[in-house]
Protein backbone atom coordinates (compact mmCIF):
# COMPACT_ATOMS: atom_id res chain seq x y z
CA UNK A 1 0.00 0.00 0.00
CA UNK A 2 3.12 2.35 0.66
CA UNK A 3 4.00 1.82 -2.81
CA UNK A 4 0.73 3.24 -4.16
CA UNK A 5 0.21 6.00 -1.70
CA UNK A 6 4.21 7.14 -3.28
CA UNK A 7 2.83 6.69 -6.72
CA UNK A 8 0.11 9.10 -5.92
CA UNK A 9 1.58 11.70 -4.23
CA UNK A 10 4.81 11.75 -6.73
CA UNK A 11 6.02 15.01 -7.65
CA UNK A 12 4.82 15.93 -10.91
CA UNK A 13 8.55 17.64 -11.52
CA UNK A 14 9.87 13.66 -12.06
CA UNK A 15 7.01 12.99 -14.45
CA UNK A 16 8.54 16.17 -16.33
CA UNK A 17 12.03 14.40 -15.95
CA UNK A 18 10.57 11.25 -17.37
CA UNK A 19 8.87 12.66 -20.23
CA UNK A 20 12.09 14.57 -21.53
CA UNK A 21 14.37 11.71 -20.94
CA UNK A 22 11.60 9.93 -23.02
CA UNK A 23 11.17 12.48 -25.79
CA UNK A 24 15.65 12.79 -25.93
CA UNK A 25 16.57 9.55 -25.75
CA UNK A 26 16.11 8.39 -29.60
CA UNK A 27 18.12 11.12 -31.00
CA UNK A 28 20.91 9.57 -29.55
CA UNK A 29 20.35 5.95 -29.06
CA UNK A 30 19.33 3.79 -31.87
CA UNK A 31 15.46 3.01 -30.94
CA UNK A 32 13.49 0.38 -33.24
CA UNK A 33 9.84 1.04 -33.35
CA UNK A 34 8.32 -0.86 -36.16
CA UNK A 35 6.13 1.05 -38.61
CA UNK A 36 3.75 0.00 -40.71
CA UNK A 37 3.48 1.53 -44.37
CA UNK A 38 0.03 3.05 -45.14
CA UNK A 39 -1.68 2.71 -48.81
CA UNK A 40 -0.88 6.18 -49.71
CA UNK A 41 3.15 5.99 -48.97
CA UNK A 42 3.72 2.87 -50.34
CA UNK A 43 1.38 3.88 -53.63
CA UNK A 44 4.19 7.24 -53.96
CA UNK A 45 6.93 5.08 -53.32
CA UNK A 46 5.95 2.87 -56.04
CA UNK A 47 4.87 4.87 -58.38
CA UNK A 48 8.72 6.93 -57.92
CA UNK A 49 9.80 3.79 -57.36
CA UNK A 50 9.32 2.45 -61.32
CA UNK A 51 10.90 5.50 -62.92
CA UNK A 52 14.17 5.80 -64.25
CA UNK A 53 17.09 8.43 -65.03
CA UNK A 54 15.23 8.37 -68.99
CA UNK A 55 11.63 9.08 -67.46
CA UNK A 56 12.54 12.58 -66.90
CA UNK A 57 13.09 14.42 -64.01
CA UNK A 58 10.59 14.63 -60.84
CA UNK A 59 9.53 17.94 -59.45
CA UNK A 60 9.05 18.81 -56.06
CA UNK A 61 7.39 22.05 -54.70
CA UNK A 62 8.14 23.02 -51.31
CA UNK A 63 5.04 25.15 -50.99
CA UNK A 64 5.38 25.64 -47.00
CA UNK A 65 7.13 28.14 -44.92
CA UNK A 66 9.03 27.92 -41.70
CA UNK A 67 5.69 27.89 -39.36
CA UNK A 68 5.27 23.83 -40.69
CA UNK A 69 9.06 23.16 -41.31
CA UNK A 70 9.30 20.83 -38.88
CA UNK A 71 6.61 18.44 -40.29
CA UNK A 72 6.99 18.71 -43.67
CA UNK A 73 11.03 18.33 -44.21
CA UNK A 74 11.60 15.15 -43.32
CA UNK A 75 9.08 14.20 -46.11
CA UNK A 76 11.26 16.39 -48.60
CA UNK A 77 14.24 15.68 -47.67
CA UNK A 78 13.18 11.48 -47.89
CA UNK A 79 12.10 11.76 -51.20
CA UNK A 80 14.64 14.00 -52.59
CA UNK A 81 16.97 11.04 -51.29
CA UNK A 82 15.06 7.72 -53.01
CA UNK A 83 15.43 10.24 -56.16
CA UNK A 84 19.20 10.88 -55.76
CA UNK A 85 19.42 7.23 -55.07
CA UNK A 86 17.81 5.90 -58.34
CA UNK A 87 19.94 8.63 -60.48
CA UNK A 88 16.47 10.45 -61.27
CA UNK A 89 17.21 13.99 -62.11
CA UNK A 90 15.69 16.19 -60.03
CA UNK A 91 13.28 19.98 -60.10
CA UNK A 92 12.28 21.60 -57.08
CA UNK A 93 10.81 24.76 -56.66
CA UNK A 94 8.37 26.80 -54.19
CA UNK A 95 5.08 28.97 -54.70
CA UNK A 96 5.68 30.12 -51.44
CA UNK A 97 8.19 33.35 -51.33
CA UNK A 98 9.06 32.09 -48.15
CA UNK A 99 9.45 28.62 -49.20
CA UNK A 100 12.26 28.95 -52.03
CA UNK A 101 15.23 29.42 -49.68
CA UNK A 102 14.01 26.39 -47.58
CA UNK A 103 13.93 24.67 -51.02
CA UNK A 104 17.44 25.50 -52.21
CA UNK A 105 19.35 24.87 -48.74
CA UNK A 106 17.40 20.82 -48.80
CA UNK A 107 18.14 20.52 -52.08
CA UNK A 108 21.52 21.25 -52.56
CA UNK A 109 22.57 19.31 -48.98
CA UNK A 110 21.17 16.31 -50.03
CA UNK A 111 22.52 16.62 -53.28
CA UNK A 112 25.69 16.93 -51.82
CA UNK A 113 25.32 13.77 -49.75
CA UNK A 114 24.50 11.80 -53.45
CA UNK A 115 27.43 14.06 -55.28
CA UNK A 116 24.73 15.46 -57.28
CA UNK A 117 25.70 18.49 -59.30
CA UNK A 118 23.24 22.14 -59.62
CA UNK A 119 22.42 21.97 -63.41
CA UNK A 120 23.19 18.67 -64.26
CA UNK A 121 21.54 16.20 -61.67
CA UNK A 122 19.20 18.84 -60.47
CA UNK A 123 17.50 22.76 -60.90
CA UNK A 124 16.21 24.96 -58.04
CA UNK A 125 13.96 26.93 -59.78
CA UNK A 126 13.30 30.78 -58.23
CA UNK A 127 10.07 32.17 -56.95
CA UNK A 128 7.48 33.30 -59.45
CA UNK A 129 4.28 35.37 -57.88
CA UNK A 130 0.70 33.99 -58.40
CA UNK A 131 0.65 29.94 -57.78
CA UNK A 132 -2.74 28.83 -60.48
CA UNK A 133 -0.74 30.73 -63.25
CA UNK A 134 2.62 29.36 -62.30
CA UNK A 135 1.47 25.87 -62.41
CA UNK A 136 -0.55 26.52 -66.19
CA UNK A 137 2.66 27.94 -67.57
CA UNK A 138 4.81 25.29 -66.32
CA UNK A 139 2.14 22.80 -68.32
CA UNK A 140 3.15 24.72 -71.48
CA UNK A 141 6.91 25.78 -71.27
CA UNK A 142 9.18 25.19 -67.97
CA UNK A 143 11.83 27.38 -69.31
CA UNK A 144 9.53 29.91 -70.34
CA UNK A 145 7.65 30.09 -66.90
CA UNK A 146 11.78 30.03 -65.55
CA UNK A 147 13.77 31.85 -67.44
CA UNK A 148 16.72 31.77 -64.97
CA UNK A 149 16.90 29.18 -62.11
CA UNK A 150 17.54 29.91 -58.72
CA UNK A 151 21.20 30.96 -59.11
CA UNK A 152 20.78 33.35 -62.01
CA UNK A 153 22.01 30.27 -64.98
CA UNK A 154 19.71 30.46 -67.94
CA UNK A 155 17.42 27.21 -67.88
CA UNK A 156 17.71 26.62 -71.53
CA UNK A 157 21.37 25.77 -70.80
CA UNK A 158 20.72 23.40 -68.15
CA UNK A 159 21.35 19.67 -68.91
CA UNK A 160 18.87 18.88 -66.38
CA UNK A 161 16.25 19.81 -68.53
CA UNK A 162 17.45 18.94 -71.77
CA UNK A 163 14.22 17.47 -73.35
CA UNK A 164 12.19 18.62 -71.04
CA UNK A 165 9.10 21.43 -72.19
CA UNK A 166 6.10 20.85 -70.12
CA UNK A 167 4.02 18.50 -67.82
CA UNK A 168 4.88 15.80 -70.36
CA UNK A 169 8.41 15.37 -69.54
CA UNK A 170 8.13 15.62 -65.88
CA UNK A 171 6.36 12.15 -64.58
CA UNK A 172 5.31 13.31 -61.14
CA UNK A 173 4.80 16.86 -59.37
CA UNK A 174 4.78 16.44 -55.53
CA UNK A 175 3.38 19.57 -53.36
CA UNK A 176 4.81 19.50 -50.24
CA UNK A 177 2.49 21.84 -48.08
CA UNK A 178 0.44 22.32 -44.72
CA UNK A 179 -2.30 24.18 -46.63
CA UNK A 180 -4.46 24.50 -49.47
CA UNK A 181 -2.33 24.77 -52.11
CA UNK A 182 -1.93 20.78 -53.46
CA UNK A 183 -5.68 21.86 -54.54
CA UNK A 184 -4.43 24.00 -57.27
CA UNK A 185 -1.49 21.11 -58.65
CA UNK A 186 -4.64 18.82 -58.59
CA UNK A 187 -7.04 20.96 -60.09
CA UNK A 188 -4.89 22.89 -62.88
CA UNK A 189 -1.77 19.91 -63.26
CA UNK A 190 -4.00 17.25 -63.22
CA UNK A 191 -7.11 18.34 -64.56
CA UNK A 192 -5.92 20.22 -67.38
CA UNK A 193 -2.88 18.79 -68.16
CA UNK A 194 -3.45 15.01 -66.62
CA UNK A 195 -0.22 15.38 -64.44
CA UNK A 196 0.14 12.92 -62.28
CA UNK A 197 0.50 14.40 -58.49
CA UNK A 198 1.96 13.26 -55.30
CA UNK A 199 0.78 15.17 -51.95
CA UNK A 200 3.08 15.21 -48.91
CA UNK A 201 1.17 17.05 -46.20
CA UNK A 202 0.47 17.82 -42.18
CA UNK A 203 -1.38 14.89 -40.54
CA UNK A 204 -4.39 17.64 -39.90
CA UNK A 205 -5.07 17.67 -43.43
CA UNK A 206 -4.53 14.60 -44.83
CA UNK A 207 -7.91 13.24 -44.28
CA UNK A 208 -8.87 16.36 -47.08
CA UNK A 209 -7.33 14.08 -49.87
CA UNK A 210 -8.56 10.70 -49.18
CA UNK A 211 -11.11 11.58 -51.44
CA UNK A 212 -8.28 12.48 -54.34
CA UNK A 213 -6.79 9.47 -53.58
CA UNK A 214 -9.23 7.08 -53.94
CA UNK A 215 -10.05 8.65 -57.75
CA UNK A 216 -6.31 8.61 -58.41
CA UNK A 217 -6.84 11.58 -58.66
CA UNK A 218 -3.40 11.69 -56.36
CA UNK A 219 -0.97 9.11 -56.95
CA UNK A 220 0.12 9.17 -53.75
CA UNK A 221 0.59 11.13 -49.98
CA UNK A 222 2.93 11.44 -47.14
CA UNK A 223 0.41 12.38 -43.95
CA UNK A 224 2.60 13.88 -41.33
CA UNK A 225 5.44 13.10 -39.28
CA UNK A 226 4.64 9.44 -39.53
CA UNK A 227 3.97 9.50 -43.68
CA UNK A 228 7.47 10.37 -43.99
CA UNK A 229 9.00 7.82 -41.44
CA UNK A 230 6.90 5.24 -43.76
CA UNK A 231 8.77 6.63 -46.74
CA UNK A 232 11.98 6.46 -44.63
CA UNK A 233 11.49 2.99 -43.77
CA UNK A 234 10.93 2.66 -47.21
CA UNK A 235 14.36 3.68 -49.18
CA UNK A 236 16.44 2.80 -46.37
CA UNK A 237 14.89 -1.16 -46.67
CA UNK A 238 16.06 -0.96 -50.39
CA UNK A 239 18.35 2.33 -50.71
CA UNK A 240 21.75 2.73 -49.30
CA UNK A 241 20.53 6.23 -47.75
CA UNK A 242 22.95 8.85 -46.13
CA UNK A 243 22.02 10.90 -43.15
CA UNK A 244 19.73 11.13 -40.26
CA UNK A 245 16.27 9.31 -40.59
CA UNK A 246 14.80 12.69 -38.78
CA UNK A 247 10.58 11.28 -39.42
CA UNK A 248 11.68 7.74 -38.01
CA UNK A 249 13.32 9.36 -34.66
CA UNK A 250 10.74 11.85 -34.21
CA UNK A 251 8.29 9.50 -34.33
CA UNK A 252 10.23 6.93 -32.02
CA UNK A 253 10.03 10.25 -29.43
CA UNK A 254 6.35 10.35 -29.93
CA UNK A 255 6.29 6.92 -29.60
CA UNK A 256 8.45 6.29 -26.69
CA UNK A 257 6.19 9.50 -24.74
CA UNK A 258 2.91 7.94 -25.47
CA UNK A 259 4.38 4.65 -23.67
CA UNK A 260 5.06 6.50 -20.80
CA UNK A 261 1.97 8.32 -20.74
CA UNK A 262 0.00 5.06 -20.69
CA UNK A 263 1.98 3.58 -18.15
CA UNK A 264 1.19 6.71 -15.67
CA UNK A 265 -1.93 6.71 -16.22
CA UNK A 266 -2.41 2.51 -15.86
CA UNK A 267 -0.45 3.35 -12.09
CA UNK A 268 -2.57 6.10 -11.38
CA UNK A 269 -5.78 4.47 -11.72
CA UNK A 270 -4.64 1.38 -10.32
CA UNK A 271 -3.22 3.66 -7.40
CA UNK A 272 -6.42 5.83 -6.95
CA UNK A 273 -8.78 2.48 -6.54
CA UNK A 274 -6.07 0.68 -4.49
CA UNK A 275 -6.04 3.47 -2.08
CA UNK A 276 -9.98 4.46 -2.10
CA UNK A 277 -10.11 0.28 -1.22
CA UNK A 278 -8.22 0.61 1.95
CA UNK A 279 -9.48 3.78 3.05
CA UNK A 280 -13.27 2.13 3.09
CA UNK A 281 -11.77 -0.91 5.06
CA UNK A 282 -10.11 1.31 7.38
CA UNK A 283 -13.07 2.91 7.77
Amino acid sequence: MNFWIRISDLDRRWIYLLMAVAIILPFFVNITIPIRISPPTQALYTYIDTLSPDSGPILISFDYDPSTQGELTPMAIALLRHAFSKNLHVITMSLYPTGIGIAENITSDIAKEYNKIEGRDYVVMPYAPGYQAVILSIGEDIKNTFATDYYGNRTDTLSCLNGVKNFEQIPIAISISGSSTPYAWITYGYTKYGEKIGVGTTAVSATSYYPYLRTKQVAGMLGGLKGAAEYETLIRKFYHTKGRSMATIGMNSQSMAHIIMIILIILGNISYFAIRKQNKRSA
